[in-house]
């Protein structure tokens, strides 16, 4: 399945996360315990619907920008920095830059992930936005 509209075409984008929730591949689901979906691409912004099945992971990764997590249905535990983290619907995680994580979730879940890319010190970007 291809992702949804992942750029903004205005000012105002405005998702319906129940809707889309609806849209998660289930069958890759059940196939790899886990899937997918960019809701927004934008700029240095990412909005990513991610479901796991029970049983189901995401293996350790960092950003190099800040995370958030909200958990839109479901259990979910996150492995942060040596800490685990149960989350259950509506909780919000909040992760600085480069801080590595992993989940895990026995029964399955739902969440929305966000995240922003920060430019590489030393990119053109950043070497602007510095100037």
């Amino acid at each position: 399945m291809s992702s949804l509209r992942r750029t903004l075409e205005g000012e105002v984008l405005v998702h319906h996360l129940k809707r889309d929730e609806r849209m998660i591949d289930q069958q890759l689901l059940a196939r790899s315990g886990r899937t997918a979906r960019t809701l927004v691409k934008e700029g240095p912004l990412r909005l990513t619907l991610i479901a796991l099945a029970a049983g189901g992971d995401l293996p350790t990764r960092h950003a190099e920008g800040p995370v958030t997590i909200h958990l839109l249905e479901g259990q979910v535990v996150f492995d942060v920095a040596g800490e685990e983290y149960s989350l259950t619907t509506g909780d919000v995680l909040v992760l600085a830059s480069g801080v590595p994580h992993a989940a895990r979730s026995s029964a399955g879940c739902v969440l929305l992930l966000t995240v922003v890319h920060l430019p590489s010190p030393g990119s053109p970007v950043s070497a602007t936005a510095a100037g």
